[in-house]
């Protein structure tokens, strides 16, 4: 069994957030792996792809990941995002079960990141709860690891802006 966080699973997020850049997306990855490390899913945003304001890059790899698994929940799996899930994104892995979740950047930093920019497409919305305040009032309960690689996951947002 495999101790969380690794940063080769992070890097993997990271490869993905670009390729999701590249696709003109948000530069956005996340990973499910089991608790032994092995990659079950791996996906990235895909909000303007399927005008879907529900397909952040962790609710995709979730989806992906119970599809994969033919099962709703995803005991001992570990979320790994580049950026700090959203109050919808921790709400589905507290729903799926999940062991835990590793992030990168903060909901703080996104927030800074988009003040001054001016930018139709990209726009880093934020409902100002953070993934720990959801964790705590959750159920079942999950662990959390903030910040992991966040300054290399802090270098994103400079491949998340349009052309």
């Amino acid at each position: 069994m495999q101790n969380h966080p690794q940063e080769n699973i992070m890097k993997k997020a990271i490869e993905e957030a670009k390729s999701s850049a590249s696709a003109g997306q948000y530069a956005l990855g996340a990973v499910v792996v089991n608790a032994d490390g092995e990659v079950i899913a791996i996906t990235h945003t895909t909000l303007h792809e399927n005008n879907d304001p529900t397909c952040h890059a962790e609710v995709n790899v979730i989806r992906l990941a119970c599809t994969k698994l033919k099962d709703r929940y995803l005991k001992g799996c570990w979320l790994y995002s580049t950026l700090e899930p959203c109050p919808m994104c921790t709400s589905a892995a507290i729903w799926a079960k999940m062991e835990g979740i590793v992030f990168g950047a903060s909901k703080e930093d996104a927030q800074d990141f988009a003040k001054n920019l001016k930018d139709s497409k990209f726009t880093w919305r934020q409902i100002d709860v953070s993934a720990r305040d959801i964790v705590e009032k959750g159920d079942p309960k999950i662990k959390l690891i903030e910040k992991f690689m966040r300054e290399e996951c802090l270098e994103l947002f400079n491949f998340s802006k349009s052309s």
